[in-house]
């Protein structure tokens, strides 16, 4: 029965049990951490062989170049060629960079807010105000480096297939918005995966600002939670069919594939976006970490290799994501005031409470020793209009640790809910 169909008498009987329930809770001093979707040792342990690549003798990239050396800019090809086939992108438009895809990013907005990017008339500092489109819920980190440098965030809703692609066109015209924020395969924390519709509209709507970027943050391109892999659209190619070449930005890494902050981020994009990047980060730096990306390139030895390693980590995590959707269903299913996604790929499952109670519900559970994302992390500024929506990050612990987080996370919703329907 739906919590709000249940009548005064009931609604008191259930608040009585569940303030019991959360005493229960409260009374085992846990302390358990769903904040953030970090990879557990299971998933690192895939890697290990990592720390002994490329080995002693083992410095030569395939096409002669000496990884131990300053330069190539541009990554080698060994590593930038099997990323472009998982991508569906051309290697030449492909960069291997050091570990960070979000140092890119920071760059390029960064540099652009500089000196301008290379379809701009004016670097972005100079502009009156510097609008940007935020997806939400979307990745709290996109969210902070346009904070950081004084853009004013817009949000859009996300749907099934995507962001709202009425509201995304409308804002695109005005020339102050400078660019948007995507994660379009499994994103973060949703788990929706753009249709190939939403991709062409992003690519060919018209935009106020010729200098108009797309993040496109291909974060968990191969983050399968199944035994099959999304399709992954180049957007490059459908930019360029629709005359708007320069239009993405497209990042993906290794990150929780191998190692944390020792893997190989990469930058995909047309050839002159390539060209503007590359003026300035030679001047950031003399090129990337060769060996590194030699040894990745070892570790995988192709894209297939790829794939086989990333369902290794699905046969990890697809057990703790069902544990969690499991007991939403079996504790909170039957009161009809919360949903959740139940994603097929990435990091997190986000869930939606009564409105008016997340940040009540994070802060119960704080109390009872578990740790989550704090209420409104999804948003812009942290500000969640209905405050309903909490990510759940179900990888790191254990799978017994997780139940029991859950149960103790849908006792600390039930009773936010009641506390604020007055029972």
């Amino acid at each position: 029965m739906s919590l709000r169909d249940l009548t005064p008498e009931q609604l008191k009987d259930l608040a009585a049990d569940v303030r019991s329930h959360y005493q229960e809770l409260k009374a085992k001093n846990l302390n358990l951490d769903l904040t953030r979707g970090k990879p557990s040792s299971e998933q690192l342990d895939f890697a290990q062989s990592l720390l002994s690549l490329p080995g002693e003798d083992d410095y030569l990239a395939a096409d002669g170049t000496d990884c131990r050396n300053y330069g190539n800019l541009k990554g080698i090809t060994d590593i930038r060629s099997l990323w472009a086939e998982l991508l569906g992108v051309p290697v030449e438009l492909v960069y291997a960079q050091d570990s960070s895809s979000l140092n890119i990013m920071f760059d390029l907005i960064s540099w652009s807010f500089l000196f301008g990017n290379n379809d701009s008339t004016r670097p972005w500092k100079d502009e009156e105000k510097v609008r940007w489109i935020c997806p939400v819920p979307g990745y709290d980190r996109h969210f902070t480096i346009t904070e950081t440098l004084g853009v004013e965030m817009v949000t859009v809703p996300m749907t099934k297939d995507g962001p709202d692609m009425e509201a995304v066109r409308e804002l695109a015209l005005d020339p102050q918005v400078k660019g948007m924020w995507c994660v379009p395969v499994f994103g973060n924390p949703t788990g929706i995966t753009f249709s190939e519709q939403v991709c062409r509209e992003l690519a060919s709507m018209e935009t106020g600002a010729e200098d108009f970027r797309i993040v496109w943050d291909n974060a968990y391109a191969v983050h399968t939670l199944t035994d099959t892999f999304p399709p992954i659209y180049n957007v490059i190619r459908m930019a360029e069919e629709a005359g708007n070449p320069n239009r993405f930005w497209c990042m993906s890494s290794t990150s929780k594939i191998t190692f944390a902050g020792a893997g190989v981020a990469f930058f995909a994009s047309s050839p002159e976006n390539l060209a503007w990047y590359s003026s300035l980060a030679g001047v950031r730096g003399i090129g990337p970490n060769k060996i590194n990306q030699l040894a990745h390139a070892r570790y995988f030895g192709s894209a297939d290799g790829v794939r086989a390693v990333m369902l290794k980590h699905a046969g990890s995590l697809a057990p703790k994501f069902e544990r969690v959707l499991q007991i939403l269903d079996d504790r909170l299913g039957e009161y009809e005031f919360a949903t959740w996604t139940k994603p097929e790929g990435g990091y997190f499952i986000s869930l939606d409470v009564l409105d008016g109670t997340a940040a009540r519900t994070v802060q119960l559970a704080k109390d009872a020793g578990i740790a989550l994302t704090g209420a409104g992390s999804s948003f812009p500024l942290h500000h969640d209009p209905h405050d309903r929506n909490i990510r759940l990050a179900p990888s790191l612990p254990p799978e017994e640790e997780i139940a029991t987080a859950m149960d103790g996370v849908a006792t600390c919703a039930l009773l936010a809910a009641v506390e604020k329907l007055g029972a």
